[in-house]
């Protein structure tokens, strides 16, 4: 029977104890980030007592490993210096604990060597050399080469149950002074439960995330909840802090190919991942995940060259001038304004590329979460001139280049509806909103959100559908005047030349029950353009609705037309309506022949060169 030979690496492995020796006073202690934390050698150093472990410095990026406990920090022992409001350390930076280090994560590279955070040791897991004498950092790259390099002593610690990751994660085993293994498993990290609001909230993001889009991953139920959204998308892409449980489900979903990347095609870009033993196990040897370290994966610069890059923030508040208020609370695993930086300016380089702010409209208290005004907040993310839309369960608000009065309307559209009328006459007595602003209360109870449709037309045009919404008004007037004189009168029957505030927001607040409006948009999102409205109105102890629409002349000739008033036939029949009635010009030939080749049999009577239609609903044409 022969025996199993000892690696030669383990001659080089020594106990934590006597690594612990080589430690003195006044000491800066660089430590391995999350699942990356060396936890038998901080264990040690939490749990050890002795002349040399006394006024030390700990300095990890992100700390939301467990090793480094608040109870350990009382001890005065120790001090934690980090990067990021996260975690464990939240609660011991708000009792004078723990120092943080407002920078963008760009540049603490470019910090530690110019050396303004002073490393003596560094303490860095590892797995085990692989035949080449090389080992992997793992599932952690930040900085450790920037902290290995500048350290007087560095500390490897052998894990045999974290991942050999791809990317910039390679070191010789000779580059380590000293050697322990580890006795401890990886910090696994747990999965959020998602509540149905936070799965309506995922879906509502998803909707106005495109084919061919780069994302950015983080943590919370919002992300545990986008995978099964995005699953039916294309060619996505991945540029993200960290690699998680959901977006390893998003990747096997198929909906990830990385192909229409800037920057490292075909392969997902990370600088940390943190997840469960099942995540471990599907990064190991893994060729389509890409380890670097922060000051690529922050780099905005390297951001900015993936198209379409997106930005999905969860808040805690946002008031109606595009303020955010960002999480606080012990637990939380996303940035903080400054971490957040980076990835913003990134998004506005991107080409395509925009920001959504993600939050349910109500915390689990039943109050609002859009508010009039969150200057007072603590972690306010002061930055409205970067938010391009904001996602609730109720729907999505554009942003971008719109005026404070067209954001609070749109803020508002996406409250909660019982949260609505106090907003509205909260936005009035502060002059936000027109004094004489219309607001339907019983319409935000009856928004026809399931009728969004999307559908692609000759020429690759992609246009948006969905119900008209009270701040769709300025978009409505701009349509107007791109109008000529025929289409306005062919639309209105009459010489119309102007449009204003009073007679545009009539228009675009309807019931949605008596009155249904639909509105057609192209453009990248944040950006759309309204280019179509049909609307149909009830008559009156009739089951018959009437309908009217029109297309801007330059997408005249795509169908759109046609599209609409099959969708106006399909919602009034929905809605119980058996026939429809129309009034068209003799000499609007165009529109004429839409309703000619419908789906319902058409009568038409002549008067005074108007046609009058009625259409029946209740028998289809053979």
């Amino acid at each position: 029977m022969m025996l199993k030979k000892t690696p030669s690496w383990k001659k080089k492995v020594v106990s934590p104890g006597d690594v612990l020796k080589k430690i003195e006073p006044g000491m800066n202690i660089f430590i391995g980030t999350g699942a990356a934390e060396p936890r038998t050698l901080v264990n040690c150093l939490m749990h050890t007592k002795g002349y040399g472990l006394q006024d030390l410095t700990l300095i990890q990026l992100v700390s939301f490993g467990d090793a480094i406990s608040y109870k350990a920090l009382q001890s005065k022992r120790y001090r934690l210096k980090t990067f990021f409001s996260g975690w464990v350390s939240a609660e011991a930076i708000s009792a004078g604990q723990v120092d943080l280090v407002p920078s963008r994560f760009s540049a603490i590279p470019l910090l530690m060597k110019e050396g303004q955070i002073p490393i003596d040791i560094a303490f860095v897991q590892i797995t085990p050399p692989n035949r080449a004498g090389y080992c992997s950092l793992g599932v952690g790259v930040d900085v450790a080469r920037r902290a290995m390099a500048q350290a007087d002593l560095v500390v490897g610690e052998v894990n045999h149950e974290i991942p050999f990751t791809f990317g910039d994660t390679f070191v010789p085993f000779d580059a380590f002074d000293m050697i322990i293994e580890s006795i401890d498993p990886p910090f696994y990290f747990p999965r959020f439960p998602v509540d149905p609001v936070f799965d309506k909230l995922a879906a509502t993001v998803a909707s106005v995330i495109e084919d061919g889009s780069c994302l950015a991953f983080t943590f919370g139920p919002i992300f545990e909840a986008l995978p099964k959204h995005l699953a039916d998308k294309k060619d996505l892409g991945i540029h993200t802090p960290f690699f998680t449980d959901a977006l390893m489900e998003l990747v096997k979903s198929g909906a990830v190919s990385n192909r229409k990347k800037g920057l490292f095609k075909g392969r997902s870009l990370t600088a940390y991942a943190l997840g469960s033993r099942e995540l471990m196990q599907f990064l190991d040897k893994n060729p389509i995940v890409e380890f670097q370290s922060i000051d690529k994966v922050f780099n905005p610069m390297e951001i900015g060259q993936n198209h379409r890059f997106v930005l999905i923030i969860p808040a805690r508040r946002v008031d109606l001038s595009g303020r955010v208020t960002l999480h606080n609370s012990k637990g939380n695993v996303t940035a903080g304004p400054g971490q957040m930086a980076d990835f913003f300016n990134g998004a506005e380089i991107s080409q395509g590329g925009y920001t959504i702010i993600a939050l349910p409209s109500q915390n689990r208290q039943g109050t609002p979460n859009i508010r009039l005004s969150v200057e007072d907040s603590p972690d306010l993310l002061s930055l409205p001139e970067s938010i391009d839309l904001v996602a609730t369960e109720q729907g999505i608000a554009h942003l971008r280049g719109k005026t404070l009065r067209e954001r609070a309307q749109a803020l508002i559209e996406i409250a909660h509806p019982e949260d609505r009328p106090e907003l509205v006459e909260g936005a009035k007595k502060i002059n936000i909103l027109y004094k004489d602003q219309i607001f339907l209360a019983d319409s935000t109870r009856f928004y026809p959100a399931d009728i969004e449709t999307r559908h692609m037309f000759k020429n690759n045009i992609n246009i948006r559908f969905r119900a008209i919404k009270p701040s769709d008004e300025d978009q409505m007037r701009r349509l107007f005047y791109r109008f000529s004189d025929k289409a306005i009168y062919y639309r209105y029957f009459s010489p119309i030349k102007t449009m204003p505030h009073e007679k545009t927001q009539e228009y675009v607040n309807v019931d949605y029950r008596d009155v249904l409006s639909i509105v057609a948009l192209v453009g990248e999102p944040g950006q759309q353009t309204i280019i179509a409205e049909a609307r149909f109105a009830k008559h009156q102890n009739k089951p018959l609705v009437d309908i009217a629409f029109v297309v801007d002349e330059v997408y005249q000739g795509y169908g759109i037309a046609t599209y609409l008033y099959q969708m106006l036939a399909r919602l009034a029949k929905d809605r119980g309506a058996q026939g429809m009635t129309a009034d068209v010009l003799a000499s609007n030939r165009a529109m004429l022949k839409v309703f000619e080749k419908g789906d319902f049999p058409v009568q038409a009577k002549v008067e005074q060169g108007v046609y009058a239609l009625t259409i029946d609903l209740t028998t289809p044409k053979n």
